[in-house]
C-alpha cells in the first residue's frame, strides 16, 4: 500500500469514527502486510500525525450506557408473569447475568440458528457449589456456570457464579421457577423456553430478551436498556454493597482494569473509602489480593 493510499483511506474515516476505532484500522493492514511479507514502507511519523488529526476529528462519544439497579430489576419484574414460559426464561436470565456481572451476550444468543454445540451455556453447565468457611455458621453456597466461549477466552471458557439473594430480584428463586416452569433438558440452552406459538422449545435470543425487557420497562414509564446496561449495573450494585474493587474485578472476570470505565456513581461508590476513617479498611485489607513490592 502506498502513503498516498494509506492517507486517503484515514482521510475518509476521519469524522466517521472514534480515534481509536481508526487507528485500529490502520495497525489491521499494516499487521496484513506483515503476515504475507508485503513491505511497510510508511513513515510511523506520517502515520501517528495522521492518526492525531483522525483522533481531533472523531465524532463526540456517546453518552455512557445507565446502569441496571436493583430498581429497574424491579420494574420488570412487576411487568412479568413468570407462570409464562418466555418471562420466566427472561426473568432467569436478567437475574444471573446482573448479579454475576456477566455479559448479557454470554447466556443469549443472536439468533435461534446461532446455537452451536459447545460454544453456548446448558443446563448441564450450571452446578451447586458448597464452599466451607470457617467463619460462617453454615457452609456457603453458590452457583456456578461454565461458560464454553467468552469474549476473553474464546476456546477454553470460564466459569461466573452467583449466590441466592434477598428480596424480589433473587437470581436462585428466578432460576428455580424458570425450571419449573420450562424444564430444559441436561443438553438444552440453559435458557431455553417453550414458543407459545409453536409450543416448540427454542433458546433465548438477544431480541427476544431485550425486547421483553424493554417492553415491561415502558409500562412502567422508564428508559429502554441495552444489554450491557446488565453488566454496568452488576458492577455498581456489588460495589455500593462494600465490595472492593478487587473483589468486583475477580467476579467480573476482568484481567485488567478496564472496568472502571463502567463506573457510575463515583462519589457514592467511593465515599467509604475516603472518608478520615475509612469504612470498608478491616475489610478490605482481609479479602484484598497482597501487593508485591518491588
Amino acid at each position: 500500500m502506498s502513503e498516498a493510499l494509506l492517507l486517503e483511506f484515514i482521510t475518509a474515516c476521519a469524522g466517521q469514527y472514534s480515534g481509536s476505532t481508526v487507528a485500529n484500522y490502520v495497525f489491521g493492514i499494516e499487521a496484513w502486510h506483515d503476515v504475507h511479507r508485503v513491505p511497510w514502507r510508511i513513515s510511523k511519523s506520517v502515520v501517528s500525525l495522521a492518526l492525531r488529526a483522525a483522533n481531533n476529528l472523531a465524532p463526540p462519544a456517546k453518552p455512557p450506557r445507565p446502569p441496571v439497579t436493583s430498581e429497574t430489576m424491579t420494574a420488570v419484574l412487576s411487568h412479568l408473569d413468570l407462570a409464562l414460559p418466555l418471562d420466566a426464561a427472561v426473568w432467569a436470565c436478567m437475574t444471573t447475568t446482573f448479579y454475576s456481572i456477566s455479559r448479557l451476550g454470554e447466556f443469549v444468543l443472536r439468533s435461534a440458528p446461532a446455537l452451536k454445540e459447545g460454544k453456548h451455556v446448558k443446563r448441564s453447565d450450571m452446578e451447586l457449589d458448597r464452599c466451607e468457611d470457617a467463619s460462617a455458621a453454615t457452609p456457603l453456597y453458590v452457583t456456578t456456570f461454565f461458560i464454553p466461549s467468552t469474549k476473553s477466552s474464546t476456546n477454553n471458557g470460564e466459569t461466573t457464579q452467583w449466590a441466592e439473594q434477598r428480596g424480589p430480584c433473587d437470581p436462585r428463586a428466578a432460576m428455580l421457577n424458570h425450571l419449573r416452569v420450562n424444564n430444559p433438558s441436561p443438553d438444552d440452552h440453559i435458557f431455553t423456553y417453550t414458543n407459545p406459538k409453536t409450543r416448540k422449545l427454542v433458546p433465548l435470543t438477544r431480541s427476544a430478551f431485550l425486547t421483553r425487557v424493554n417492553t415491561a420497562l415502558a409500562a412502567r414509564g422508564h428508559s429502554p436498556i441495552k444489554g450491557h446496561c446488565l453488566r454496568i449495573g452488576g458492577v455498581l450494585e456489588w460495589l455500593l454493597r462494600g465490595l472492593s474493587f478487587e473483589v468486583v474485578k475477580v467476579m467480573g472476570r476482568w484481567a485488567s482494569d478496564a472496568f472502571i470505565v463502567y463506573l457510575r456513581k463515583r462519589s457514592a461508590v467511593l465515599a467509604p473509602y475516603i472518608q478520615a476513617s475509612p469504612l470498608f479498611v478491616p475489610f478490605t485489607q482481609l479479602i484484598a489480593m497482597p501487593t508485591r513490592i518491588r
